[in-house]
C-alpha cells in the first residue's frame, strides 16, 4: 500500500535563502551594477513597456550579459547557483523532514515555486531535493546558449503550480490535464496536505489560497533583517499566513517544529479521512 502523499512548497528568494539570488553575485560581481540600480532600471522598462516585471529582469539579465560578453550557457548559470548562500541549516532540513513524514506514514515530497530563475537553482547545492522547480526560465537554442525568457512565473502565475501538485498534473507544458475536471476528494495531494513556504509580496496571492483551501502558508523572514519580519507579521494580521518564523532551519529550531507540526497535522488529516 503507497504511503499518501504529502508536500512542502517553497519560494526560493529570502525563504531558502537570504536576498535575491541574482545579487549574490551575477548582478554585483559580472554586471558590475549595484543591486538597487538594476532593479530600479527594471522597474523602468516594465513600466515603460506596460510589461510584466518578471520578464523585464530576465530580459535585462541577457541583455546586459551580452554587452559584457559574458557566457550565457546552460551550464554557465548553473556554476553561478552554484555559489548561492542558504540560510542555516538547509542542507540537512529535508533528510529531516523526509525521516519524519515516513515514520507518520506519509510520502513527503518538495517542490520550489520561485520567480526566481530556474538555472541557478538547478545549480545549487540542494536541487536534488526538490520533485519539481518550478521557477522562471530561459530558452535555449541548439548550442545551450540562452536566448530569451521561455517561463516567467510572477506573483499571481505561482498559483497555478499548487494547482499542478495538487492534482499532480506536473508538466509546466501540459495545460489539458491542468484545466481537465477533476473532483476534489480524487486529487492525489489535498491542500492540507500541502505547506508552502514564503515570503514577501510575490507569495501573498499562493499563501490566499492556502488559507482559503486548508493548507499549511508559513511566512519565513529573515532574522537579520528586521524589515522582512514585519512583512512575516503583516501577513500574519491580514490572515495571508498561519504561521511564521525565522529562516533557521536547523533542528530545534522554531521553523523546524512547525514542520513537525504541520507534518503530525497532516497525517491526522488522513487517519480522520479513512474513518470519516
Amino acid at each position: 500500500m503507497t504511503r499518501p502523499l504529502a508536500v512542502f512548497a517553497y519560494d526560493f528568494d529570502g525563504t531558502l535563502a537570504p536576498g535575491n539570488m541574482q545579487e549574490h553575485a551575477f548582478i554585483p560581481d559580472e554586471l558590475g551594477m549595484k543591486h538597487a540600480d538594476f532593479w530600479a532600471e527594471t522597474a523602468r522598462l516594465a513600466e515603460a513597456q506596460r510589461g510584466d516585471g518578471i520578464l523585464a529582469y530576465m530580459h535585462l539579465m541577457l541583455a546586459k550579459a551580452r554587452e559584457k560578453g559574458l557566457e550565457l550557457t546552460l551550464d554557465s548559470w548553473r556554476r553561478r547557483g552554484a555559489s548561492l548562500r542558504l540560510f542555516p541549516g538547509v542542507a540537512d532540513w529535508f533528510a529531516r523532514q523526509n525521516a519524519r513524514a515516513e515514520a507518520l506514514g506519509l510520502d513527503l515530497r518538495h517542490f520550489i515555486i520561485s520567480s526566481g530563475n530556474r538555472e541557478l537553482i538547478e545549480g545549487s547545492p540542494i536541487a536534488h531535493e526538490f520533485e519539481r522547480i518550478y521557477a522562471s526560465a530561459f530558452m535555449f537554442n541548439d548550442r545551450l546558449e540562452a536566448v530569451g525568457p521561455a517561463l516567467a512565473i510572477n506573483y499571481t502565475g505561482k498559483t497555478q503550480y499548487l494547482f499542478r501538485i495538487n492534482k499532480w498534473t506536473l508538466n509546466e507544458w501540459d495545460n489539458d490535464a491542468i484545466n481537465a475536471v477533476q473532483v476534489e476528494r480524487d486529487r492525489p495531494v489535498p491542500f492540507d496536505r500541502i505547506a508552502f513556504f514564503g515570503d514577501g509580496l510575490t507569495d501573498i496571492p499562493v499563501m490566499r489560497v492556502m488559507t482559503d483551501h486548508r493548507g499549511h502558508p508559513v511566512a519565513v523572514y529573515d532574522p537579520e533583517k528586521p524589515y522582512t519580519e514585519a512583512a512575516a507579521a503583516k501577513l500574519l494580521a491580514d490572515g495571508r499566513s498561519r504561521l511564521a518564523a525565522g529562516g533557521d532551519y536547523r533542528e530545534g529550531s522554531r521553523l523546524d517544529d512547525l514542520a513537525d507540526e504541520i507534518l503530525r497535522e497532516m497525517a491526522r488529516g488522513v487517519t480522520t479521512n479513512l474513518f470519516a
